[in-house]
């Protein structure tokens, strides 16, 4: 009896506990202290709570109230705040909750994969960037790195200050982007880190979008076939049957490798999407900026109307309008070839570039004149963070700042020699290093190109030629993975790799 009674009693203990968890109000980790909010933006803040339960928020003068629906779900709408903090918020219902330190001015997304994840610590004067990264008013949160095929609700994270200590592991560009508009602005910025090295963009979209259309449909049934044969037990089985083998063979040759499970990784559509982005759609932000890219290379004619996908899929989820969206161009990288070809990461380059005209309120940074050959992770982030800064000052801070490289418009053909017209040239071109430009070439009808020779003639215009090409029909530049050039604008920005013609490339039936 008194047994029965003790089991009773316990049972009845439990039943409160978890009743009490349940009902107490929540957020998810992307509130808390320290955060920081957009500005002049009707932030929402969203979380749990008992269905049913009364939820009240109060921040900066304002109060505002709702109740919990039937799945416990509540949602907020801030009124806009002007920049400026430390606020504090507390949100009650059945028990309160206290965010202090909250700081209101531009938020940004740093998003795609490993160049965009590089960490400061690893990056040209990172040591220096470090050292002096105490500033209070650039808060930094991160998103774990989780694959899976169920939207996430929350992820294990926090905002914290700017500071030595927290900025080493950060992404370099993303808070060197941030530094600058910091700086420039005199806001405070909150920067929200989620990239995923050699992440495929497919893994950013939800699932139904990509099989709701039929460009996909080859993708998705590889992925499909993969799903339904990959064995992670087996896989692992063998594995450690071999790694049992060569070290009873004294650890001879090189040791087996550790099976991936692909079914949790960063290219299988939507996973990054549900485990990394998720639970951070509808913060309020300012824009985002992106460096991907790589891993699509061999699907470049795929990429043209996947990464606009993407980023407008971002858009729709975010319901915050067509915000802000610049990305980094590939780099140079591999080796140097000693005559013409064709090139995927060329082809890659040709569709980020196509982006801006697919969609308003995109931007590309230029950057083939900062990679490293044998790293396909150029150390020097700086510059990187620079360019995509002078696109969000320009565009959406109103400073007058050159932002956009040299852009391929237009070409005509006169006897043996092409003259070939540039928009968005800033002070005018120039030949960087020699006086006459390199990384040009140029082809007949029958569609072989012949290194070229080239010369300014005025500002926005290059003539360009070969001796041994009697009647052009093309022109490219830098078209190479990792092209000699050496054509900007004097006001520092690389020209934009392009070619003039449309003849199918290397990757145009790949679509897997």
């Amino acid at each position: 009896m008194l047994a029965s009674l003790t089991r009773i009693l316990l049972l009845a203990t439990v039943s409160i506990a978890l009743s009490k968890v349940h009902a107490d109000v929540s957020t998810p980790s992307i509130f808390g202290d320290h955060m920081v909010l957009q500005r002049n933006h009707a932030n929402p803040v969203w979380g749990w709570a008992n269905p049913g339960e009364k939820v009240v928020i109060t921040i900066a003068g304002q109060s505002h109230a709702t109740k919990a629906d039937s799945n416990g779900d509540w949602k907020i709408a801030l009124e806009p705040l002007p920049a400026g903090g430390p606020h504090s918020m507390v949100i009650k219902g059945e028990n309160s909750l206290s965010y202090a330190d909250i700081l209101v001015g531009e938020v940004w997304i740093c998003s795609g994969q490993s160049n965009m994840q590089w960490p400061v610590s690893n990056s040209y004067d990172g040591d220096l960037v470090a050292a002096t990264a105490n500033s209070s008013q650039i808060r930094l949160i991160s998103v774990p790195q989780v694959g899976t095929q169920e939207p996430q609700k929350d992820f294990d994270g926090q905002w914290e200050r700017c500071s030595t200590k927290t900025v080493s592991n950060f992404s370099a560009i993303g808070y060197r982007f941030g530094l600058q508009l910091q700086q420039a602005l005199g806001v405070p910025i909150g920067l929200i880190d989620n990239a995923w090295g050699g992440s495929s963009a497919e893994a950013w979209v939800r699932r139904d979008i990509l099989e709701s259309d039929r460009r996909y449909a080859q993708l998705i049934a590889n992925w499909e076939k993969t799903e339904s044969e990959f064995d992670i037990e087996k896989e692992t089985a063998d594995y450690q049957t071999k790694l049992n083998t060569w070290t009873a063979n004294g650890k001879d040759g090189q040791r087996p490798r550790a099976p991936r499970n692909p079914l949790t990784g960063n290219h299988r559509p939507a996973n990054i999407y549900n485990g990394v982005l998720h639970p951070t759609i509808g913060y309020g932000i300012k824009g985002a900026i992106w460096y991907q890219g790589e891993s699509n290379a061999s699907r470049a004619y795929q990429y043209r109307h996947l990464f606009p996908l993407m980023i407008q899929h971002w858009r729709d989820e975010w319901g915050q309008g067509d915000f802000p969206f610049y990305y980094v161009q590939l780099a140079d990288f591999k080796e140097m070839v000693s005559e013409p070809g064709d090139s995927d990461w060329a082809e890659l380059r040709e569709a980020q570039t196509m982006t801006m005209d697919a969609l308003d309120n995109t931007g590309q940074a230029v950057i083939i004149d900062v990679g490293e050959g044998r790293d396909i992770h150029p150390r020097d982030k700086h510059t990187v963070a620079n360019r995509l800064a002078r696109w969000a000052l320009a565009k959406d801070y109103g400073i007058d700042i050159v932002h956009q490289s040299p852009n391929y418009k237009s070409m005509k053909v006169k006897g043996s020699k092409v003259t070939l017209t540039f928009d968005h040239v800033g002070q005018g071109l120039y030949s960087f290093d020699t006086r006459e430009p390199t990384g040009f070439s140029i082809a007949g009808k029958d569609e072989t190109f012949v290194w070229a020779q080239a010369r300014i003639v005025d500002a926005n215009t290059i003539e360009v030629w070969s001796d041994s090409i009697d009647k052009p029909a093309a022109v490219r530049y830098a078209w190479a993975n990792n092209p000699q050039c050496n054509l900007f604008s004097r006001d520092g920005l690389p020209a934009t790799p392009f070619r003039t013609d449309d003849w199918p490339g290397v990757t145009v039936d790949n679509h897997k």
